[in-house]
């Protein structure tokens, strides 16, 4: 029985972080991340308690087993994980509808990530619609970044209704692409 809820449990945090080292990237093999997607940040428990202290992550199970989650992070968190911190400076630096990005209340998806044996099922679309319902009605809309070498998230954000606002590099010359969702 899949369901979709918000993360709580120090277990269930375990099992975000759980499949979040499966899915990372430095532990993929190239076809791996080129066929299946990829995560780049690794979080502890800390930083996702910190996190929840804002907003609680959405989680997917399959009775007790974490099969996927989708981040969320605010600009209240913005300083909680430090790699993060020039994602967010970034955001502030981005002109939408005219208005700078921070004019806006807006959620971030810090990671999303489904278990590879649960992939094309449609949870990643369903676990978004649960992700709008939660938090359309406290933000604007959802924006992220997303690594130009990942097409399978890419094209699975296009699809859910996700647009590009901007590209960019990081320090390692990774190329991004900012994307936003809106709600309003």
């Amino acid at each position: 029985m899949i369901t979709f809820t918000t993360s709580g449990t120090d277990k269930e945090l375990k099992g975000i972080l759980h499949l979040q080292e499966a899915n990372l990237l430095k532990n993929l093999t190239q076809s791996e991340s080129l066929n299946q997607g990829f995560v780049t940040v690794s979080h502890t428990v800390e930083d996702l308690k910190k996190l929840n202290d804002y907003e609680q992550q959405l989680i997917i199970k399959d009775e007790d087993q974490i099969v996927g989650y989708l981040l969320a992070m605010t600009n209240a968190s913005r300083n909680d994980i430090p790699i993060l911190i020039p994602m967010f400076d970034l955001f502030d630096s981005i002109v939408y509808k005219e208005k700078l990005i921070s004019a806006y209340k807006y959620i971030v998806v810090g990671q999303a990530c489904i278990q590879k044996e649960y992939r094309g099922k449609g949870l990643l679309d369903k676990s978004y619609s649960a992700y709008k319902t939660f938090f359309k009605d406290k933000y604007d809309f959802a924006i992220t970044e997303i690594a130009l070498n990942n097409t399978r998230s890419l094209n699975a954000h296009k699809r859910i209704g996700f647009v590009e606002l901007k590209r960019t590099r990081d320090i390692n010359n990774m190329e991004w692409i900012v994307v936003i969702w809106e709600w309003k």
